[in-house]
């Protein structure tokens, strides 16, 4: 399994670097983050991935995090600035879509 998500990991690092080098961005420090815009980004994860979107959400800050998903449980977690630039905060696998829980549920 942990192999399978190295593979998974490799294969996004090695997608993700196709988008232009003027459409990445960089972080603190000598990492550098895989961002492209947004209608690429998700392009990019439906025809290579098969992940469509699965939960989305508005931060604080103005950004919108959003999760993609495929049937086969590959996931990806995108944040995109107000700007349209979408960043790929995280990619793993085993994805499950928890149902929400009736308030006085107890869980």
């Amino acid at each position: 399994m942990v192999n399978h998500l190295m593979a998974i990991t490799g294969a996004l690092l090695i997608g993700w670097t196709a988008f232009p080098p003027a459409v990445q961005a960089q972080t603190a420090g000598p990492a550098q983050a895989l961002c492209g815009d947004h209608t690429e980004v998700v392009s990019k994860l439906e025809k290579g991935y098969s992940e469509t979107p699965a939960n989305i959400g508005m931060a604080s800050n103005g950004t919108v995090i959003e999760v993609f998903a495929s049937v086969e449980g590959t996931f990806t977690i995108i944040m995109t600035h107000p700007s349209g630039l979408s960043c790929l905060m995280a990619a793993g696998e085993s994805w499950e879509q928890i149902k929400p829980q009736p308030q006085g549920s107890g869980v």
